[in-house]
């Protein structure tokens, strides 16, 4: 959706509807420039006061210069409130929030660069900001009602290829983690995963990605001892790759992850292509240091069916990271990630647990 919409198109259109809005309904709106090869943060110059509500529209991709790699502005586009404040983003190329504080509005356009911190420091240097090309355009709506009804006066009005009723039906029917799940702060909030339900009507997490990214995460606190081990049941029934996942351009999978308490962290997946026990670092030049996947299982035979599986994670740990091992683990990790091809993929997980010498420790 929105992918060929241009800037100057997406202003027309939207300015069109924005006039026809009785005066009670907005404050005002502006629409902002955000290029992908400056680093965060671009200052709007709009000043909001607490507890104003906002709407954000956004078109626009980054490019990787030398890649034919984009990132659409639903994951590109980050905002913050002050320059202490602490940073956010939607799940869609649309995003509505009230500002809990007064302060000036900034905005980021955030690959290939990482947060450091939740107030947008970078972990990235500035200079990876001159790999990118491209530019955001985004609209910044400011309300005097109820955000959810001036939306559905301005969708009465027209829409801008969906992006209205897009944010209607976000905020109108949420998509919520599991409970106890969170998503990774520093990757952003997703729509990739939800509670569900196995065949046997036994609880489940659904997974659907398409051209997004997802890290969710479940604290759990174990000694990492001889013998643990890691025990779920899966069902792959798509895959968002169709050619191996170990370069950047083709990083494209969907995994279960344990993390230990050294920020190591091993990522069981089921790979199009490489043969099962191929294990390497994460292509993702951030995420080199820190990441290691591991191919258990391998192309399309299988696809649709529950498997159940076991890894001893201190054995795996010992063969495919090295070192001494870490004394804990310290979550559990689902990964999706279709951003680099754009294709989908679903599966489903249930029975998560570890298995040591004390007996099953269920992940709920």
């Amino acid at each position: 959706m929105n992918d060929t919409v241009t800037r100057t198109d997406f202003k027309a259109r939207f300015e069109a509807l924005l006039s026809r809005l009785a005066a009670d309904d907005l404050m005002g709106y502006a629409v902002i420039d955000v290029p992908s090869d400056r680093k965060p943060w671009l200052d709007t110059g709009i000043d909001l006061s607490a507890g104003e509500r906002v709407t954000t529209f956004a078109v626009g991709k980054t490019y990787l210069k030398g890649t034919d790699l984009w990132f659409g502005a639903d994951f590109q586009l980050w905002c913050r409130i002050g320059q202490d404040g602490e940073i956010f983003r939607g799940t869609r190329a649309s995003n509505t929030f009230t500002a809990q504080k007064p302060g000036r509005l900034y905005l980021a356009s955030y690959f290939p660069g990482e947060w450091a911190t939740r107030t947008g420091e970078l972990a990235t240097p500035d200079e990876v900001y001159e790999q990118a090309s491209g530019n955001l355009a985004a609209l910044i709506v400011r309300w005097r009602v109820e955000p959810i009804a001036g939306l559905k006066r301005l969708v009465a009005l027209g829409d801008v290829d969906g992006l209205i009723a897009s944010e209607i039906d976000r905020l109108s029917h949420p998509v919520l983690p599991p409970p106890g799940w969170n998503y990774l702060w520093f990757v952003g909030p997703a729509e990739i995963y939800r509670p569900c339900r196995t065949p046997e009507k036994e609880a489940a997490i659904c997974c659907h990605t398409h051209r997004d990214v997802g890290l969710l995460q479940k604290d759990v606190s174990l000694p990492l001892e001889p013998d643990t081990r890691l025990r779920w049941a899966w069902r792959m029934d798509r895959l968002p790759s169709e050619v191996r996942e170990d370069t950047l351009a083709t990083h494209d999978y969907m995994s279960i992850a344990v993390e230990f308490d050294n920020g190591q962290d091993i990522t069981y997946y089921w790979s199009a292509e490489l043969p099962v026990g191929t294990a390497y670092r994460c292509p993702i030049p951030t995420w080199t240091a820190r990441e290691t996947h591991v191919a258990i299982r391998s192309g399309s035979e299988g696809l649709g069916e529950w498997f159940d599986e076991e890894r001893d994670v201190h054995r795996d740990y010992l063969e495919f990271i090295g070192g001494p091992p870490p004394a804990h683990i310290v979550r559990v990790w689902l990964i999706a990630l279709s951003l680099f091809q754009g294709k989908e993929g679903e599966c489903r997980y249930a029975d998560i647990a570890f298995v040591t010498k004390d007996g099953v420790t269920p992940v709920e």
